[in-house]
């Protein structure tokens, strides 16, 4: 995994004090401690041994650097930072040109999702936006839509480069996926995403025919060949494009004739042998369902495996797919599998289990039970049936027993666990079927809802961003807590006007920002939203002191491959291998190797 640095960061959170904190890194979890400088002052009268933060009585905004004290050793500084002006920063972006679709309507653009990794081998992250035009569409929606680009850039706003998916990409949340992520380990992440003639890299190479044009009189693109892609983190340029598995072939057989369901894509990236990344692309999941695996090396993508549903004895796992996926190490082998909706695929290709519930919005895997062993998945259902698909289900991933569920009868289209409430051990489930929250096993602890401010049920994004272990609700732009006392949720964060911003979220009701992650400082999450005018990205860190010691969340595997497919499709919260919640265990080292930064 990322050799990262010391991500320190340093925010105002009054006049008088400000926090800063910093990264513990998996290797250096169990022994380290750690001293904290303003400029050459040495803060700290002892070495630091608790969370990775320290608040410091200063009217001033100083440089601040850590150093880590390792077998009684204490290792080079970090670099300096300067301390934010408030809890935030922002981060200046230019949009994209706007223009007039074939059709006659104008269209201009809107920062997206985005995404984080190591582009330059730095140590450092950098950010990964799309931008998409305002007259992006979802699938069963006609139109033509704008050009979808990709865009590296630095946290003070250079760009490192953008990539045109061209016109013969159809702009919408179902069609680009991008994976960024370290796929061959030279410290560098690259950028992976489905390409066509047109496409134009952050070189100005363009693939294939530059002057094709295969939308339709609706808009949709039907024909012409399809790519997969993979790009330089650093320059955005080509580095090997092989052709899409599976292609689209007739379309009517992935269940439509018009071309909804034939381009549903996913992606994510997957430890498929225990210890190197692999690519995953596919498509379709409302019928027929093809994922195939890939990897990279040597500059060149490989095919590792294909699994078809139109394949013999693979009948059960057609229709079962999500807007989204996730993935972890289901059985406990050492390899991650994939978890798709109502299914699950091996590490090897092959089918792990089925439940034959079908499609679903949303869903979340992650260890939410500590009392036992292994990773729990839940799940909301779209064709809830009242007897044999249930409206919610919580089960076990290794074989898709359900754990507990609820009946019901219709589309159940929100559901989220996450430990918000410190008097029941474990996570907490709720859904927009009406049944209010669950706790771990299942029974009902409260009939009201968390709510996003004056604005209605949440149940669509989480962040770790207060000083507790429990987890706090992200919805629109509002951070809110759950109060257990008053069956109400208190407001920590409203972004949407903060310091006069008019900040917004993305995705229409899905409401979520453009990322959430644990980018800066402790293991605490940062958020990043757009404001209104997509001329700023802004990206929140907390301003609240910490007693927890926990290693950077992006050591955790199952949260950092997480963090690559939060942009896909419906986006979802990442959550961790281990139980990160109140009454937790300390957690154990993760078995990792990081991979060292070559010398510059």
């Amino acid at each position: 995994m990322e050799d990262l640095d010391r991500g320190t960061v340093a925010v105002r959170t009054n006049e008088n004090e400000v926090l800063i904190s910093w990264r513990i890194l998996a290797d250096e979890f169990e022994t380290a401690s750690y001293n904290i400088y303003r400029g050459s002052i040495k803060l700290n009268q002892t070495p630091l041994t608790g969370g990775s933060n320290y608040i410091d009585k200063t009217t001033s905004n100083e440089y601040y650097s850590i150093s880590a004290i390792i077998n009684g050793k204490e290792q080079k500084k970090s670099k300096p930072v300067k301390t934010w002006n408030n809890i935030y920063k922002t981060i200046p972006i230019t949009a994209p040109t706007g223009g007039i679709s074939p059709d006659g309507r104008e269209y201009k653009y809107t920062a997206n999702d985005a995404s984080v990794g190591d582009l330059d081998g730095d140590g450092q992250y950098e950010i990964v936006l799309k931008w998409e035009p305002t007259n992006s569409h979802d699938n069963s929606h006609r139109g033509y839509t704008g050009n979808t680009f990709l865009q590296g850039l630095e946290f003070d706003g250079s760009v490192l480069w953008t990539i045109d998916l061209g016109k013969n990409i159809r702009s919408g949340a179902h069609y680009t996926q991008f994976m960024v992520y370290d796929l061959d380990g030279d410290s560098k992440a690259e950028i992976t995403c489905k390409t066509a003639d047109g496409t134009t890299d952050g070189t100005g190479n363009i693939l294939g025919d530059a002057d094709a044009d295969y939308r339709n009189e609706r808009g949709y693109i039907l024909e012409g060949p399809e790519y997969l892609s993979v790009f330089s983190g650093e320059t955005g340029e080509f580095i090997s494009t092989e052709p899409y598995l599976p292609p689209r072939g007739n379309v009517a057989d992935w269940g439509d004739r018009y071309g909804n369901r034939v381009d549903r894509f996913l992606a994510c990236v997957a430890y498929l042998d225990g210890k190197h990344p692999s690519l995953v692309f596919t498509r379709g999941y409302y019928t027929r369902t093809v994922i195939a695996a890939y990897d990279f090396k040597n500059n060149k993508l490989k095919t590792r495996w294909v699994f078809d549903t139109n394949t013999k004895g693979n009948e059960k796992y057609f229709g079962q797919g999500n807007h989204n996926l996730a993935v972890g190490d289901l059985d406990g082998d050492g390899f991650d599998e994939i978890q798709f909706g109502s299914c699950a695929i091996d590490h090897d290709g092959t089918g792990l289990y089925s439940t034959e519930f079908g499609h679903g919005d949303a869903a979340h895997l992650g260890d939410f039970n500590p009392t036992r062993k292994g990773l729990e998945y839940f799940m909301c259902h779209e064709e809830a049936n009242g007897t044999t698909i249930p409206a919610i289900d919580f089960r076990d991933p290794k074989t898709g027993e359900v754990l507990w569920s609820v009946k019901g009868d219709g589309d159940f289209g929100r559901g989220v666990t996450a430990d918000i409430d410190p008097n029941y051990l474990g996570a907490e489930s709720w859904a927009s079927n009406g049944s209010g929250i669950h706790n771990v096993k299942g029974d009902v602890i409260y009939k009201t809802y968390p709510t996003a401010g004056r604005r209605g049920a949440s149940w669509n994004m989480f962040g770790w961003w207060d000083g507790d272990l429990l987890r706090e609700i992200v919805d629109k732009t509002v951070i809110t807590k759950w109060n257990p006392e008053t069956k109400s949720t208190d407001m920590l964060l409203k972004a949407y006007d903060y310091d006069g911003m008019k900040l917004r979220s993305n995705n229409w009701t899905k409401s979520n920002p453009c990322l959430i992650a644990d980018i800066l400082g402790d293991w605490r999450e940062e958020v990043i939203w757009r404001n209104e005018d997509n001329t700023e990205l802004v990206i929140f860190s907390t301003p609240y002191p910490t007693e927890h010691r926990i290693f950077t969340l992006m050591h955790d595997p199952l949260y950092r491959v997480s963090i690559a497919w939060q942009n896909v499709g419906y986006n979802q919260p990442a959550h961790t291998s281990f139980y990160l919640g109140h009454g937790m265990e300390k957690p154990k080292t993760p078995n990792i190797k990081i991979v060292k930064r070559a010398k510059k």
